[in-house]
């Protein structure tokens, strides 16, 4: 019997259990991570701010060229279908465009091949996990490889270009921090691995505008400035800005808001999450509960 709880996958139009989720070896998404994507979080049986993901993900398809013919409402019920399969109530959901194989074989035109598009849902992830915050998240700043340049791979069309990303967390676990973030080559502070990074500096929070996905918690984050009145600066964050900030977090869809203690090196506040990141981690999951946020699964009785 299967255990859907375990998750599940949108493919051809019908929903599968997620081990039998599969992709052709010749799919461009593969061999030439010819692909974008964008993921939901689905939290206490709604989705979150789901208007936001599509929009994202329909303009990172038309930024890619890739049209593989599904329509918004089309996806939007295979999404809500497919979580509701699952039973999940809190989790983490996928949905991808891929180039495809090529229509004639051999061609090595990308306009020649079969754009599609499948999604995926599983239990929901933290990026940085409950435990680890507890006990003080901890980021390195990434030396030996910089973030891909934004003229030649554009981060604001979600993607799976993570050979940098990858390189780049390799060296920060091996240094025995939790996760990572890239400077560009200017030695400005860019992202990391599913998440925007943002610092309180000079009683403003500040984020990179450029080198970086336009994450949808970033909107949130930005969003709740607004909301409680603290000032926001969206410009190049250097390195040396960051370091010496009053406070440092990451905002990422899977898990929100998450404060940082430690910074290569440096220990803030403490050991503790300074008193803006606390309240806007707070205030995020506040904000996952309201009504005009939520978009509700209708669940099997």
């Amino acid at each position: 019997m299967t255990d859907w709880t375990r998750g599940a996958a949108w493919m051809g139009g019908e929903i599968i259990p997620i081990e039998e989720a599969k992709v052709h070896v010749m799919d461009w998404g593969l061999t030439r991570s010819d692909i974008t994507y964008d993921v939901v979080p689905v939290k206490d049986g709604a989705f979150f701010r789901l208007p936001d993901y599509l929009d994202r993900f329909e303009a990172s398809m038309a930024s890619m060229r890739l049209a593989p013919g599904v329509t918004r409402e089309a996806l939007r019920a295979a999404l809500h279908e497919m979580v509701a399969k699952t039973g999940l109530r809190d989790a983490y959901c996928s949905m991808t465009a891929a180039r495809g194989v090529p229509l004639i074989p051999g061609s090595r035109d990308p306009r020649r091949c079969g754009n599609h598009l499948y999604a995926w849902v599983v239990p929901y992830i933290h990026v940085v996990k409950p435990d680890v915050l507890d006990r003080g998240a901890k980021l390195w700043i990434a030396k030996t490889v910089r973030r891909i340049p934004e003229d030649s791979v554009n981060p604001r069309a979600k993607n799976y270009h993570w050979g940098d990303m990858t390189a780049a967390l390799f060296e920060a676990l091996d240094e025995g921090y939790d996760t990572v973030a890239l400077l560009d080559h200017q030695g400005n502070v860019t992202e990391g691995p599913g998440f925007n990074v943002f610092c309180v500096s000079g009683g403003r929070v500040v984020t990179s505008d450029h080198g970086v996905l336009h994450g949808v918690t970033r909107k949130t984050v930005l969003d709740m400035c607004a909301e409680i009145g603290l000032p926001t600066e969206t410009r190049p964050l250097p390195l040396e800005e960051l370091m010496e900030s009053d406070e440092v977090f990451l905002s990422t869809s899977g898990g929100g808001v998450a404060p940082m203690v430690e910074v290569a090196g440096r220990i803030f506040g403490n050991g503790r999450p300074g008193p803006v990141s606390e309240q806007l981690h707070e205030l995020y999951w506040d904000w996952t509960k309201r009504a005009q946020n939520r978009e509700e699964i209708a669940y099997a009785a």
